[in-house]
């Protein structure tokens, strides 16, 4: 799907009703819903475990923390790309904490070209994360099908006294005379002989 069709989920953590007002217009409905303003890192945690968000935006400080540990968290623990505005005076001494882990940062205040850029960034880190994401389940997909056919070819060892070449010709035989998947072979010896 292309980058200009994909919609993404936002959630923006700011005390600052103004910043929210000036932030909220900067995504467009069509690309971006839906959008979740909270005022506090402790909000903001209890909605993360609700739901997963795909572009959080941090205003910090915070009336109950300074956003940099939950950036951090959030990084590390989710496929969202985070995005944490810091004062200026402060952003060098932010900036070297959370880059590491992930986190874009900006100087506040910023402009609405920077934040437009920013909030394109996050996008296509985001579409990274998300690629990765589907190479993994892919991965321990075919780790899974691995498995079961491992576990296949035992049984036909033990039960049918098969070779072990003999018995992994079959299962592959067995797939492709009947035009499916070695695991759904492997299923149903499993499920014949245990």
């Amino acid at each position: 799907m292309p980058l200009q069709e994909r919609v993404y989920s936002v959630l923006i953590v700011s005390a600052s009703e103004r910043f929210n007002t000036a932030l909220v217009p900067l995504f467009p409905a069509a690309r971006y819903h839906p959008i979740r303003c909270v005022s506090s890192v402790s909000a903001a945690g209890r909605l993360f475990a609700e739901r997963a968000f795909d572009l959080v935006i941090i205003n910090a400080p915070l009336p109950d923390d300074s956003g940099v540990r939950f950036a951090i968290d959030i990084c590390g623990s989710s496929e969202a790309a985070v995005l944490l505005l810091a004062r200026a005076e402060l952003h060098a001494e932010v900036y070297e904490k959370v880059s590491p882990h992930g986190v874009l940062t900006l100087p506040r205040p910023s402009s609405r070209s920077a934040l437009l850029s920013a909030i394109d960034w996050m996008a296509s880190i985001r579409e990274r994360l998300r690629k990765k994401q589907e190479k993994t389940l892919s991965m321990e997909e075919k780790m899974e099908e691995i498995r079961l056919v491992n576990r296949a070819k035992w049984l036909l060892i033990g039960e049918l006294r098969m070779a072990e070449p003999e018995a992994h010709r079959y299962i592959e035989k067995q797939a492709m005379d009947r035009c499916v998947s070695k695991r759904l072979v492997a299923e149903e010896i499993i499920r014949t002989y245990s």
